[in-house]
């Protein structure tokens, strides 16, 4: 057979080989995503003092968790950064992970920071729709506050922000404002993890997609650990605590604020 001719016979099946590699490539760096997310979590929970007070993310309609989020630019720049975020469904579990990204201008950010982590908590359903269509811009699809931190911050976990942001460098923890931020689906990502072109923010949200993976699974213990409730919630879908169903929220307060499970009656009372 001419040479020529074992090339043409050659080079599909090279390229379906370099394809097949580059896919494993990409579902494992999805999967270190989904592990890197869930060691913030931990780390953030062994801090003791440093921590997202548990009042707060039981009221959390979703979490998000962007590691290793980088400058863009020097002097004049912005931020990026992939993580993923996981989203309450109507019997108050946890999703599967949703992979996303931000972007976002340097005011408001640690001076200085070359790489910092990311938690944002989502206390409302409006602004978790707002992202599933694709993007939202925190200040602008929903209010954003820098989040209280430790047990004092118990009673300043008010109801006025609808996602309440936090950010992590060289070991010190501390709400951060992220006014003008953009969060975006990673529609690739997602893709790639679920092994299925197409797929859709709102699917994952909504159980429809899923996973078995040991990373999925220690992720979503992270999320119901930090919330204080049994980590054993994460795969048994058994909901957490509340006097009301998590699909009947309270009416809103006068800032139009909505809360998982149901409003806080005595905002500002330290918690029994």
């Amino acid at each position: 057979m001419p040479h020529y001719i074992r090339r043409l016979l050659v080079l599909p099946l090279l390229a379906l080989a370099l394809g097949t590699a580059n896919l494993a490539h990409a579902q494992a760096r999805e999967e270190y995503r989904v592990l890197t997310a869930a060691e913030v979590l931990d780390e953030l929970r062994g801090q003791r003092d440093d921590v997202i007070p548990e009042r707060l993310m039981q009221r959390a309609y979703a979490v998000a968790v962007i590691p290793d989020v980088t400058k863009v630019a020097f002097v004049v720049g912005g931020r990026y950064g992939r993580g993923v975020m996981v989203v309450r469904d109507a019997k108050g579990r946890f999703s599967n992970p949703v992979f996303v990204s931000i972007t976002g201008g340097s005011v408001g950010w640690q001076i200085g920071a070359q790489s910092t982590d990311i938690v944002l908590v989502f206390t409302t359903r409006r602004g978790v729709e707002g992202l599933a269509g694709g993007k939202l811009t925190l200040g602008a699809g929903a209010s954003v506050a820098a989040g209280p931190v430790g047990r004092q911050g118990e009673a300043a976990a008010g109801l006025d922000a609808e996602v309440f942001s936090y950010s992590r460098n060289r070991g010190l923890f501390a709400g951060v404002s992220l006014d003008g931020t953009a969060i975006t689906i990673d529609n690739k990502a997602n893709g790639v993890f679920y092994k299925r072109s197409g797929v859709l923010a709102s699917e994952i949200m909504g159980g429809t997609v899923t996973k078995d993976s040991e990373n999925v699974r220690r992720l979503l213990s992270a999320v119901t650990a930090s919330t204080g409730e049994s980590a054993s919630q994460a795969t048994t879908g058994a909901a957490p605590a509340a006097p009301a169903a998590p699909h009947s929220p309270a009416p809103a307060p006068a800032s139009g604020v909505r809360t998982f499970p149901m409003e806080d009656q005595k905002p500002g009372a330290e918690p029994r």
